[in-house]
């Protein structure tokens, strides 16, 4: 494989593809960016997916429970409980992630 890239990580999160996700963290890809064509994070689309080895293993290596992914609107926390990922819930509680308040537009709208 070669140098890590963003990209590639994030594809390897969707696929719930450990190794390649390890490989990247690994080169030094930071797990809390949000590429301007993707706007989501790694963390929020494995929990979305139900790729609980890699969310955790995000966790471990650098990925912040609380950040919010832009595409989807999500925090961690707020994706691991739509999408019934108990262990990950009670995980991301632990290491501080609470529930975010709802945007003004949500508020407003009732959503």
């Amino acid at each position: 494989m070669s140098a890590g890239d963003w990209k590639d990580m994030y594809a390897a999160a969707l696929a719930g593809d450990l190794a390649r996700v390890r490989h990247h963290i690994a080169s030094g890809v930071d797990p809390n960016y949000q590429h301007p064509e993707v706007m989501c994070t790694p963390l929020v689309a494995s929990l979305v997916q139900g790729h609980d080895a890699v969310a955790d293993f995000l966790l471990e290596h650098g990925a912040s429970p609380h950040l919010r992914s832009d595409f989807d609107g999500l925090t961690p926390l707020e994706a691991a409980r739509k999408h019934g990922r108990d262990v990950l819930v009670q995980k991301l509680q632990q290491l501080g992630a609470q529930d975010a308040a709802p945007s003004l537009w949500r508020r407003w709208l009732g959503i």
